[in-house]
């Protein structure tokens, strides 16, 4: 084939209407809520918010021009780099000037002036190496192929958790199970997955540091009513509460707010609390838009998987997609007081390099996988039937 044809063959494998439009639309405008939300309460974190969401739309749109194949092929490695960062974590000796423990957890490793967590990257990889992984039915329609994929999810899971960051670490097994619906596994296997991870709760549980059983202990209270806790391990909560109530429908506007940030001194409010900023400031109406918006990225990012006949790109739209909306629902439900407080961000909103630029990555996949048309000749597509050859 000439290289005039190669190069019309590439161009016609384009689309320039496609259900990423959605995606970056949304992930756009939620960046730019949560610009204005910091700067409600940290003014001076609001320039280097919106200057690293300049660079995570910058390295999106780079992303977004890698074939997939290529991060197909990249997706092991990518994984086996991330494990291998987290367990450099871990390493008793390491200098502090590398990683620099707060609040008694090693997430962070020193990039010169900015932070770096691994775990941020390890929620990429983990997608793409599952994806490569279930693309082939005999991974997905037999229960081996599916202990390879918990032998996937597990030591991300494990080692996350003892860093420790329990909101990350439960960000994998509903990824997980969301792309195995993708896929067509057996449901008889999703079953005995979940009632795996429901049994590994309870050594979970006994993982967890004394302040992260605290904070359960918190919450339990605070559902029965029982408000003893306010002024200690259920500070953060009792807080985020009376500030979510104060915004009511409408919100106190941007001079109030500001003022009952600073009277109420709600701890990570420009990072994981960002979402009571929101409604403090917007109200009701903020919350609903904020959704709304998830929602609308949630739609694309299936619209994406449902656009290809493809396997690998299939399941990583599914993986990505289910990922940033379960970290949605945990940070909004742990800012209502549904949830205990896990430290983890609302995705493109919450203050941080790492969250945000991984945020961008994942929107960038998401809209490359859009982008691009299926070849002619693509393997089977996936299966929902339990047939007698399965």
């Amino acid at each position: 084939m000439s290289r005039f044809g190669a190069k019309k063959l590439n161009l016609s494998s384009i689309r320039i209407f496609h259900a990423g439009w959605l995606v970056v639309a949304a992930a756009l405008a939620l960046t730019c809520i949560g610009v204005v939300a910091i700067d409600t309460t940290r003014p001076s974190i609001a320039t280097r918010q919106l200057a690293l969401g300049c660079l995570g739309i910058g390295v999106g749109i780079a992303v977004a021009t890698i074939p997939t194949r290529r991060l197909r092929q990249a997706s092991w490695w990518l994984l086996g780099l991330g494990l291998l960062l987290l367990i450099f974590l871990l390493i008793p000796g390491v200098p502090d000037f590398i990683v620099h423990p707060r609040n008694g957890a090693r997430r962070w490793i020193k990039l010169w002036r900015m932070d770096f967590q691994p775990s941020e990257l390890v929620k990429i990889a983990f997608v793409l190496a599952l994806a490569s992984h279930l693309r082939f039915k005999h991974h997905y329609r037999k229960f081996n192929g599916l202990v390879v994929a918990l032998c996937v999810v597990v030591p991300s899971t494990f080692l996350i958790l003892i860093e420790p960051d329990l909101g990350t670490a439960m960000l994998f097994l509903p990824a997980m199970l969301a792309m195995l619906i993708a896929a067509g596994a057996k449901y008889k296997h999703l079953v005995i997955i979940a009632l795996l991870g429901i049994s590994a709760s309870v050594p979970m549980y006994m993982m967890l540091k004394p302040h992260q059983k605290d904070r359960i202990t918190a919450l339990i209270a605070q559902v029965q009513g029982d408000d003893r806790y306010e002024q200690s391990i259920g500070y953060q909560g009792a807080r985020a509460m009376t500030l979510i109530g104060a915004g009511q429908m409408w919100g106190v506007g941007e001079t109030d707010a500001k003022e009952l940030l600073a009277a109420n001194h709600l701890p990570e409010e420009h990072n994981d609390m960002i979402f009571a900023v929101i409604v403090l400031r917007w109200g009701l109406r903020g919350a609903i838009i904020v959704w709304a918006l998830y929602a609308i990225l949630g739609i694309g990012g299936i619209l994406a998987s449902i656009g290809c006949r493809d396997p690998f790109p299939r399941l990583v739209a599914v993986g990505l997609t289910s990922m940033l909306l379960s970290q949605m629902v945990i940070n909004t439900a742990m800012t209502l007081g549904l949830a205990p407080i896990t430290g983890l961000t609302l995705p493109f909103m919450s203050a941080g390099g790492s969250s945000l630029v991984v945020a961008w990555l994942m929107a960038g996949i998401l809209f490359g996988i859009a982008m691009r048309r299926d070849p002619l000749m693509t393997r089977e597509g996936f299966t929902f039937t339990d047939g007698a050859n399965d």
